[in-house]
């Protein structure tokens, strides 16, 4: 089950890159699961959650900027990987799985890097703009992320 939900978050650091992060660090310091004996320890500190968080924020902001780059891009597209392979990992690692976690992970960013730019794509086509679209998505990584957050627990 902890793969699959690394998968999931995988997903939505595709949809959202901090968003992903954001969440997981939030449910390990609020003690929703224990990474503290493992590398990924810092994912639980004090301050972790809330420097992702005002990350996430900054990122649903400039997302609606018509100036920022697609996801595919080289660069956007690092981050969701490597965004996806640390909440992947710290999911994993939270029953002992940080490798298979961080592949889960990674897997997860790929698809919902690829699938999200699709899926969004569409949307935009049947509103005739991409704010909707792109609000739509928002709701949907930020709701998604703390669900799987929650089912880690």
């Amino acid at each position: 089950m902890l793969l699959f939900l690394a998968f999931l978050i995988g997903i939505i650091a595709g949809l959202r890159a901090m968003t992903a992060p954001a969440a997981v660090a939030w449910g390990a310091a609020l003690g929703w699961f224990d990474v503290s004996q493992t590398p990924l320890a810092f994912m639980g500190y004090k301050w972790t959650p809330w420097i992702f968080t005002v990350l996430a924020a900054v990122e649903l902001i400039t997302d609606q900027l018509p100036t920022t780059p697609s996801r595919k891009v080289p660069m956007q597209f690092g981050a969701r990987i490597i965004m996806g392979a640390l909440t992947g990992a710290t999911i994993g690692a939270s029953g002992g799985s940080l490798v298979a976690g961080l592949i889960a992970g990674v897997v997860g960013a790929i698809v919902g890097t690829l699938g999200g730019a699709a899926v969004r794509g569409k949307l935009a086509a049947a509103f005739g703009k991409d704010t909707p679209a792109a609000l739509i998505e928002d709701a949907i990584a930020i709701v998604g992320a703390l669900l799987i957050v929650s089912a880690v627990a």
